[in-house]
């Protein structure tokens, strides 16, 4: 199968409505594939849901940057991928894909399960060199197999360090409250990097959030840097619709305070994964995502306008 698509990967719906991905320079681009999640599938339909809530932005004037992405991004609909097809020819596809677009781009993906990142690392790093990480998720994603099997949503950030497509020092994870043996839970903090758990972080907002700003930006400098938000590094109350929920997580404003606070960093791409509608309940997950991801561009673009 050389050109796989599905019905889903040509919808017309385009984030904030923007027109198709020419030469403008941001992109929106739809990694749909949900093959290997462990608990609830559906993310592979998380691209087209992000996209409709985007379209509540209107003129996507960001009150906190003052600018529009508008003029500035364009929509390359979703990747086309044979999602029947062993995870390791699924991340192939995506990672050429991935490379084309970032030679040209500088793009925000919109997932999909969290093993895509893995794949657009790849991309990446072949693309700006060694990488630092920031890494917004419920679970630590370190585990050396996957229920037995390989490789997953859950081994991604393990097999990135290993890889060497980030920097163990400069990768950052926030967020994180799942259960797990200790060891892989502090992975990434005995690699060297940062470790900023739920429970770390419950109470500040704001101007509290000030200390852990600082650490992460003085840790990555200006170090290239790509940023992974799992949606379920939310609350199930903020964001109910994704696969693997888990209680005791990050506000909508504790999450949006850090990406508008981490806006200076030399972001090179980003990625929002693990929106699965099906659990949604009244778009607040789908709605969550869009203005997260709306947030990112819109740091970015405040950098150049």
């Amino acid at each position: 199968m050389t050109s796989p698509r599905f019905a889903y990967a040509n919808a017309t719906n385009r984030f904030l409505a923007a027109p198709e991905l020419q030469q403008q320079p941001f992109a929106v681009v739809g990694v749909p594939f949900d093959g290997a999640v462990t608990h609830r599938p559906g993310a592979r339909f998380g691209p087209q849901e992000i996209r409709r809530a985007s379209l509540m932005l209107c003129d996507g004037i960001h009150p906190h940057f003052n600018v529009t992405p508008l003029g500035w991004l364009g929509d390359g609909y979703d990747m086309a991928l044979p999602n029947a097809s062993p995870l390791a020819e699924v991340r192939q596809c995506i990672q050429s894909q991935a490379a084309a677009l970032m030679a040209r781009h500088h793009c925000v993906f919109l997932g999909g399960d969290h093993s895509v990142t893995l794949a657009l690392l790849r991309a990446a790093r072949a693309q700006f060199g060694e990488l630092a990480l920031v890494h917004f998720d419920a679970h630590c994603d370190t585990w050396s197999d996957h229920f037995g099997e390989p490789s997953g949503h859950g081994t991604w950030t393990y097999e990135a360090i290993q890889e060497g497509l980030v920097s163990p020092h400069h990768t950052v994870q926030i967020g994180l409250r799942s259960s797990g043996e200790r060891a892989v839970r502090d992975y990434v903090q005995a690699q060297g990097g940062l470790i900023f758990t739920a429970r770390q972080l419950r109470g500040l907002d704001g101007a509290a959030l000030q200390g852990v700003v600082a650490q992460i930006c003085q840790r990555l400098g200006q170090r290239p840097c790509y940023l992974t938000l799992d949606i379920d590094c939310l609350d199930p109350a903020f964001a109910p619709g994704t696969g693997t929920p888990e209680p005791g997580g990050l506000s909508s404003s504790q999450l949006l305070t850090l990406l508008e606070d981490l806006a200076p960093l030399n972001m090179v791409g980003m990625d929002c994964v693990e929106v699965a509608p099906a659990y949604d309940h009244a778009e607040l997950t789908s709605n969550a995502a869009a203005t997260l991801v709306w947030t990112y561009v819109c740091g970015q673009v405040a950098k150049r306008a």
